[in-house]
C-alpha cells in the first residue's frame, strides 16, 4: 500500500478506515486500506496496480446496500463515489448523458432535468451510484437502469476496457452481467427523451412523496433486505408483504429491526451490530419460509469477517 501512494503521490489512501463511516447502514469493522481515485484513469491505474500486486479489492460506490462485518478487515477497499464522478453530455440528438461509476444517482437525474431530459426521474431517490445501480440494475416504480442505459464501460482484471451494449449487459430483475463477472463498471452511457423540466420536476417530486410516506428514510438502513420473489401462479409477490404477514413488522434484536413503517427494510434503530442485523435477517428468512414455503434472497450484500461475499 505505501508503495502504491508512492506511484500515485496525490490519490488520498486511508489506513484503518471504519466502513461504518462508508455504509447506509452505519456497520462496518475498520479495513487494511481505503483508496480514493477522483477519476476513471485513476480508478484504472489503481485496479490493475493492486492486482499486480496480488490484491482483490473490494470495490463499492455509495455503500447503500452493503452490510459488513464489524471486524478488524485485513482487505483494501478502493471507493468510486463521489469521486470517480464525471457527467456530460453524450451526443445522440443530445439526450444522452455519459456518466461515471461514481456519479451519485440524485446528481444524474437532476442534471437531466436541468437540461430538460426525462426517463431518470424514478432514480432521484435511489440513494446509491451509476456503477453500483448498473451492477444490480436498480430500479423503482417500475422502471431500472437497464432500462435506459446504451452501453457499459467495463475494465476485465487483467487491464482490459472493453464496451458492452444494453443487450450483452444481460439486465433483469436486480442482476446484470456484471453481478456475475469479475469486471469493474468504469462508465455508462445514458438514453433519456426530451421533456419539460417542469413536468421532470413534478414527476421527482410526486416519487419524493412516495418515498416519504412509505419508507422509514429517518433510519440509517440499506434499502430493501430481500429481493421481490418470484411469481407465485402468475402473480407478484412481495418480500416485504410476505414478512409483514408473518407478523415481523417491529421485529428486532440488539440494535436491528425489521422497519414498522415498511417491513422490506431492516433498520440501524442504534448502535446495530453486525450480528443483530444478520440475525434479524436470518429470523425473517426462517420464518417467511416456515409459514410460506417462499425463500427469500437477500438483496443486500454481505460481507464477512474474512473479508469475502456470504450468503445468508
Amino acid at each position: 500500500m505505501r508503495d502504491l501512494a508512492g506511484v500515485l503521490p496525490d490519490i488520498e489512501i486511508r489506513f484503518g478506515e471504519p466502513m461504518s463511516a462508508h455504509t447506509s447502514l452505519r456497520v462496518g469493522g475498520r479495513v487494511r486500506a481505503m483508496i480514493f481515485p477522483k477519476t476513471e484513469a485513476e480508478l484504472s491505474f489503481v485496479l490493475r496496480a493492486l492486482r499486480e500486486r496480488g490484491t482483490d479489492p473490494l470495490l463499492f460506490g455509495a455503500g447503500t446496500n452493503l452490510l459488513v462485518s464489524g471486524a478488524e478487515l485485513d482487505i483494501v477497499t478502493v471507493k468510486t463515489a463521489p469521486g470517480v464522478g464525471e457527467i456530460c453530455l453524450s451526443g445522440g440528438g443530445g439526450a444522452s448523458v455519459f456518466a461515471s461509476c461514481g456519479v451519485p444517482l440524485a446528481r444524474l437525474a437532476v442534471f437531466a432535468r436541468e437540461r430538460g431530459l426525462g426517463g431518470f426521474e424514478f432514480a432521484h431517490g435511489i440513494p446509491g451510484s451509476v456503477g453500483g445501480a448498473v451492477c444490480m440494475n436498480a430500479g423503482a416504480y417500475g422502471s431500472d437502469i437497464g432500462s435506459v442505459v446504451r452501453s457499459v464501460t467495463a475494465i476485465a482484471p487483467d487491464g482490459e476496457i472493453s464496451e458492452f451494449s444494453r443487450d450483452e449487459c444481460d439486465f433483469n430483475y436486480r442482476h446484470s452481467a456484471f453481478s456475475d463477472n469479475d469486471y469493474t463498471v468504469l462508465s455508462a452511457i445514458i438514453d433519456l427523451f426530451a421533456e419539460n423540466s417542469d413536468n421532470i420536476r413534478r414527476n421527482m417530486n410526486e416519487f419524493a412523496e412516495r418515498r416519504r410516506a412509505a419508507q422509514p428514510l429517518d433510519l440509517p438502513s440499506a434499502g430493501s433486505a430481500f429481493k421481490r420473489p418470484p411469481l407465485s401462479g402468475g402473480v407478484p409477490v412481495y418480500a416485504a408483504a410476505l414478512i409483514e404477514r408473518c407478523g415481523l413488522k417491529g421485529f428486532g434484536i440488539g440494535g436491528a429491526a425489521v422497519s414498522e413503517k415498511h417491513a422490506g427494510f431492516i433498520v440501524n434503530r442504534g448502535g446495530a451490530t453486525f450480528e443483530d442485523v444478520i440475525r434479524v435477517m436470518e429470523r425473517v428468512k426462517s420464518e417467511v419460509f416456515r409459514q410460506s414455503g417462499i425463500e427469500l434472497e437477500p438483496e443486500i450484500k454481505i460481507i464477512g469477517g474474512d473479508g469475502k461475499w456470504m450468503s445468508l
